[in-house]
């Protein structure tokens, strides 16, 4: 495995520790990384469950639209991003999401991805797409509606606010709230009771509840992308991302 993903596996657990300090961003090659290492895991027997983890202060800043592909061409890097990115909803091993600092865009969408999310009261979770100037992506169009409701997934997509660790477990984003500096215990001591299951009705019981996510995520990543193709082409996403990368705040004119 590449240098930028950590791969272990121990007790009937996997870890896949994404390893792009600070902010953790991904691209398509990344993603890649991860599923064939998950597809790897689905065949071994002796894993009952995967963690994804990050290295560093943040789980995952999403894609870096400063550098690399997605500086390039916005859409030519997303289309291939979000092929890879659907084949995270056809893995059979439950996966743990460990968020420690920022989940944010389509770092928020990658934890949204895994079955379950376990947090600290420090972390953060962020869909920050309409403070960029373009339209949500990565299938957080269904899987943050399926986890939160609609309401509450509408709330962080039209304001881009921040949500806590106590206030993400209030609204059924973070399913554990570790104490600080636990995020990767309190993510094992989870995998480790799934482990602890029968496996066979554990990805059973795990088949039924997700039975048509992953053709509604692609569906939904075909129309995610279309509506950022036209926004990316406005004048509100260039300041957008602009002030992103500024550290400032942006000034839209709905142009």
């Amino acid at each position: 495995m590449s240098s930028d993903l950590s791969v272990t596996a121990g007790d009937a657990v996997a870890v896949l520790e994404i390893r792009r300090p600070p902010a953790n961003h991904f691209d398509e090659a990344l993603i890649g990384q991860v599923v064939e290492a998950a597809r790897e895991f689905d065949n071994d027997r002796d894993i009952r469950a995967i963690i994804l983890a990050s290295q560093g202060k943040h789980f995952c800043g999403g894609a870096d639209f400063g550098s690399g592909d997605f500086a390039a061409d916005h859409v030519a890097a997303a289309e291939r991003l979000y092929r890879r990115a659907a084949e995270l909803f056809d893995l059979r091993t439950p996966l743990i999401a460990a968020v420690q600092g920022t989940a944010v865009g389509g770092g928020l969408g990658l934890a949204c991805a895994a079955d379950f999310r376990v947090a600290e009261a420090s972390s953060r979770f962020v869909a920050n797409f309409a403070r960029l100037g373009f339209h949500q992506g990565f299938g957080i169009s269904v899987t943050l509606p399926e986890i939160v409701g609609k309401q509450a997934a509408t709330d962080m997509l039209l304001t881009g606010r921040r949500i806590g660790g106590e206030e993400a477990v209030r609204l059924r984003l973070a399913d554990r709230l570790a104490e600080p500096g636990r995020v990767r215990e309190t993510a094992m001591e989870l995998a480790l009771q799934i482990a602890g299951a029968a496996p066979l009705a554990v990805r059973s019981i795990r088949s039924t509840l997700r039975a048509g996510l992953a053709a509604r995520v692609r569906e939904a990543l075909d129309h995610e992308l279309a509506e950022q193709k036209v926004h990316w082409a406005t004048k509100d996403s260039a300041e957008g991302i602009r002030a992103s990368l500024e550290r400032r705040t942006p000034v839209f004119t709905g142009e």
